[in-house]
């Protein structure tokens, strides 16, 4: 990430955190005061990207996605149906030694 980059998301940071909207123009006045030279289409781009959205609350919610863990509990419970038909094939197995007449302990 670029130093114009982190100085757009700290303004939005600064902004978020004042409860202020965040625009184009507000993030340039920031990243100006900052004495940071950033491209002008990094202000628009920054600021369509948080518009409409809380910034304090995906900041929040980082890592705790819905989304994210209904496809990883599908995956983990598909490896559990697995390993569950595999312990039946390791006993059947175990009991086909027992059938030979002789043991570890005999």
């Amino acid at each position: 990430m670029s130093i114009a980059e982190k100085a757009i998301v700290y303004a939005a940071l600064i902004l978020a955190d004042d409860n202020v909207a965040i625009t184009a123009d507000k993030l340039e006045a920031i990243t100006k005061a900052a004495g940071v030279d950033v491209e002008p289409i990094y202000f628009n781009l920054f600021a369509k990207a948080f518009e409409g959205k809380d910034l304090n609350e995906l900041l929040l919610n980082v890592g705790s996605s819905a989304g994210a863990a209904a496809p990883a509990a599908a995956a983990a419970g598909g490896a559990a149906e697995a390993a569950a038909e595999e312990k039946p094939a390791a006993e059947e197995e175990e009991e086909s030694d027992d059938d030979m007449g002789f043991g570890l302990f005999d």
